[in-house]
């Protein structure tokens, strides 16, 4: 396998405490030369997409990225609020009706400015693209692109591409916020309230209510062919249904979850759509999205689960 620059677009699914094992999926590509032109990610694929997005584009080592997706603390996105903090599940509750979710999410932020910041990546204006052989129209020529749902408008969000019809000026927004909205799953996390140029404000809540799995976010339109392959990598492991009533709040909220990512990337779908081809489907079933007691033994677990799909895709792969 050579070791010269390879170009691929790249899209990462969501599963909530499941990033590192897309993280070790794309470090085995970066070592066999492979260079990220665009990446795509929806709520945890945000998170590890942004942070690929930004180190690549300051020239920093990948391999960086491993030991603060290895040791991060899942529990802290469970970030209990003031309320909660004196009166506790009393106070979960409370949250929950007032507030319209158990946790603030804001942890998200928290730990991604810093590492943000510290390569020189702050707004979108940071990852825009410099590409004039590109087919894309200029509001989609960023390194990133992050899925959201917008629930007052119904719709699919992809940021920065669609702040325009939001009237807000995509380059200057803060690359932090829109992850933020990414993974802000219905219920557990509180949504976001963007406020649009007009000063009207709309809720933006987990892009994976609607596009968990993007893969066909960079294809062309023009039936042109690329000029590199779309690669997407699963993380959400399809789940074995069990005929069991889900009775509690949170129970419910789980459930929820995996419903979504099992209708958004069953192996039907895949198949139907051609799309296996090009995924790139990591063995995640020991772990839930919402587990976030995650051990760092289950981390470890995770991101060799990662190499080995890596691997095993990239030996699939014809000779050049």
């Amino acid at each position: 396998m050579g070791t010269s620059t390879k170009t691929v677009d790249l899209v990462i699914q969501g599963g909530g405490v499941k990033g590192v094992a897309a993280l070790g999926v794309i470090l085995t590509l970066a070592e066999a030369g492979y260079r990220f032109n665009r990446i795509a990610g929806t709520s945890a694929g945000a998170i590890v997409g942004t942070l690929v997005a930004a180190y690549q584009r300051a020239g920093e080592d990948l391999h960086k990225l491993e030991p603060v997706m290895r040791e991060l603390d899942y529990n802290r996105f469970k970030d209990p609020s003031t309320l909660e903090r004196f009166t506790g599940p009393i106070g979960l509750g409370i949250d929950l009706l007032v507030k319209d979710g158990l946790y603030s999410g804001d942890f998200v932020q928290e730990f991604m400015t810093p590492l943000l910041e510290g390569v020189g990546v702050t707004t979108f204006d940071d990852l825009r693209l410099d590409d004039p052989d590109a087919a894309m129209p200029d509001y989609q020529a960023y390194s990133l692109v992050i899925a959201a749902t917008d629930i007052s408008r119904r719709v699919l969000v992809r940021l920065p591409w669609d702040y325009g019809q939001y009237g807000r000026q995509p380059g200057e927004q803060r690359i932090v916020d829109a992850v933020r909205a990414s993974m802000s799953f219905p219920f557990f996390f509180r949504p976001v309230q963007f406020t649009t140029g007009a000063g009207e404000q709309v809720t933006w809540v987990d892009g994976g209510m609607v596009a968990n799995f993007p893969v066909t976010i960079f294809d062309r339109t023009d039936d042109k062919p690329p000029r590199w392959p779309t690669w997407a990598v699963m993380i959400s492991a399809e789940p074995v249904a069990a005929d069991k009533p889900v009775t509690s709040a949170l129970g419910q909220a789980h459930a929820l979850y995996d419903t979504v990512l099992s209708a958004m990337t069953n192996r039907y779908h895949l198949a139907e759509e051609g799309l296996t081809r090009r995924t790139i489907t990591v063995d995640t079933s020991e772990v839930t999205p919402l587990d976030f007691g995650l051990t760092r033994d289950q981390q470890q677990t995770l991101f060799a689960h990662g190499r080995a799909a890596g691997q095993a895709f990239l030996a699939r792969q014809p000779s050049p």
